[in-house]
């Protein structure tokens, strides 16, 4: 008798479940991911797309940028500010052009990756195995892409000199102008020397 209750039971709750989850119960939380079931690939907004495809950093290289090591884009972009030689404009142009067609096609693969992970949940649950080497094609195309970001930060780094590293944070907002005060202990004007201070 216990056994026929727990069979019916069982046949019954998943039918009770879905009747309380959807005839309008007002308890139910919607997921944070809700709307994102459209997107061509799931991981991936509309706006990730369009920064990888045109061979936009996608904030891969912060651990660069943020440890006082300057990217060649905004370094252009704030040239004249920061005193670049059009010897240095051209080289870290070249570094710039160079990442971005790198990008691209790092972006490229990246972006086939991951379109086969979600498409292998789209036709069906993978086997174990289909979703180990999906995943790790997709993290190592993921890798491949910071890479090629990370590394343009390293080959601009070697063009500048110190005092320009540090007006790139100032300008950036990520240091305090070090021409405005001078630390204890340091000399004013070697201080200011070498932290290219007018």
């Amino acid at each position: 008798m216990a056994t026929k209750r727990f069979a019916l039971l069982v046949a019954i709750l998943p039918s009770v479940a879905f009747t309380q989850t959807h005839s309008g119960n007002h308890n139910t939380i919607p997921s944070a991911y809700a709307g994102e079931e459209t997107r061509l690939i799931k991981s991936l907004s509309e706006q990730d797309l369009e920064e990888i495809a045109r061979g936009g950093g996608w904030g891969l290289a912060r651990a660069a940028e943020l440890n006082g090591v300057p990217g060649p884009m905004h370094l252009l972009e704030i040239a004249d500010q920061i005193g670049l030689t059009e010897e240095q404009r051209h080289e870290i142009e070249l570094i710039r052009a160079q990442m971005q067609a790198d990008a691209i096609q790092a972006g490229e693969h990246f972006i086939e990756m991951e379109q086969a992970l979600d498409l292998a949940f789209q036709q069906g649950v993978p086997t174990a195995e289909t979703l180990e080497r999906l995943v790790m094609q997709a993290g190592a195309a993921r890798a491949a892409l910071r890479l090629v970001h990370l590394n343009a930060h390293l080959l601009t780094l070697t063009l500048l000199t110190d005092a320009q590293v540090s007006q790139y944070s100032v300008l950036r907002g990520y240091t305090d102008d070090p021409c405005s005060i001078v630390p204890d202990g340091h000399d004013p004007e070697m201080w200011r020397t070498h932290n290219g201070c007018n």
